[in-house]
């Protein structure tokens, strides 16, 4: 598989942009296309947007400390933009071509028939789409052994996850290639298989769905309720993801404590799912056990609870929280108090 050096973005929107974003700032040449036919007048305002808005998100990135202004100049040199019409020419020589178009048939259709014509035929295609799957949309690109699904979140140029979605007919070399270029450019890559919502929004609409129901049912306002969210699922989960902090307090645990909910609440969503009471069945509650979602009988496990916690507190300094002080240690908060314990 060769070197990925070349980029093209089909599709200058609010995702193309941000990938254009990222890409500049890692040091690639990037080429951003305009999926619509326009005038010259209108092609020549979207190209003026679209560059304005890069260095917008360039600026305000510099203006907080993230790297210095000095270099926002060559780095939107690297950000070219092309009109539709001038598609064969930046696509031509892409070894990684993203489509970045609306998430509608007749878009996706269109750009991918266009992509797979004017693309060598040794290009790897990957859609940035967060409701497609890669198995629909693989017999769209018309080369399904080089296609997969590549999706970003937003704001593509700060959340540093990727999730890469092949098909059946992807190329494992394929696949391998476009993980290590992600890496490469900073992007932490997770492999999933096509299922409806990935990982992330899979997760995160049952989350929201829930959190929207909490101020539904007057159980806390949504002051209140993202206030639990920062302090405290996202402050935890951020340190141990959501199998790793089963494992870290026990399936049986979370058994318990959902079957309660799903009892209180009469509500068949609040369930375990089998793989929790499967696990139980087999001994397998996670540390105290040595298995669970993970293996844990190769490690030593006070040094691991170490290493976690030592996060944990980074992620207090990082927020401008504290411990509490100790009983002997005198005198009170000095800090934000709400998320000191």
């Amino acid at each position: 598989m060769p070197e990925i050096a070349t980029i093209a973005c089909y599709g200058a929107g609010r995702m193309g942009r941000g990938i254009g974003h990222c890409l500049a700032y890692a040091g690639y040449e990037v080429a951003l296309i305009d999926s619509r036919t326009r005038s010259h007048e209108a092609w020549t305002a979207y190209r003026e947007q679209a560059k304005a808005e890069v260095h917008a998100s360039l600026s305000a990135l510099a203006d907080i400390g993230g790297f210095e202004a000095s270099a926002i100049g060559a780095i939107l040199e690297r950000v070219h933009l092309y009109a539709r019409s001038e598609a064969g020419d930046a696509l031509a020589t892409a070894d990684l071509v993203f489509e970045a178009v609306p998430e509608t048939d007749e878009a996706k259709r269109d750009a991918l028939a266009e992509i797979d014509r004017l693309a060598r035929e040794t290009a790897i295609v990957a859609s940035t789409t967060s409701t497609y799957l890669s198995t629909q949309l693989a017999a769209w690109s018309g080369r399904p052994d080089r296609f997969l699904n590549a999706h970003w979140l937003n704001p593509a140029y700060l959340v540093p996850l990727v999730e890469v979605s092949p098909c059946e007919e992807t190329d494992e070399a394929v696949l391998s290639a476009v993980n290590a270029f992600l890496e490469a450019i900073g992007k932490v890559p997770v492999t999933c298989k096509a299922s409806p919502g990935y990982i992330v929004p899979r997760l995160q609409v049952l989350a929201m769905n829930e959190a929207a129901r909490l101020v539904e049912e007057g159980v806390a306002s949504a002051e209140d309720v993202d206030k639990a969210v920062r302090y405290g699922f996202g402050y935890r989960f951020s340190v141990l993801g959501l199998l790793e902090f089963i494992d870290w307090g026990g399936g049986d645990i979370l058994f318990h404590a959902s079957r309660y909910m799903a009892d209180a609440t009469g509500e068949d969503r609040f369930a375990t799912p089998p793989i929790v009471r499967e696990n139980m069945a087999a001994g397998r509650n996670g540390l105290r056990d040595g298995q669970g979602f993970y293996d844990y009988r190769d490690r030593e496990i006070a040094s691991y609870r170490r290493e976690r916690m030592a996060v944990f507190l980074d992620r207090l300094k990082d927020a401008s929280l504290h411990l509490p002080p100790s009983s002997g240690a005198g005198g009170g908060h000095t800090a934000n108090e709400e998320g000191a314990t």
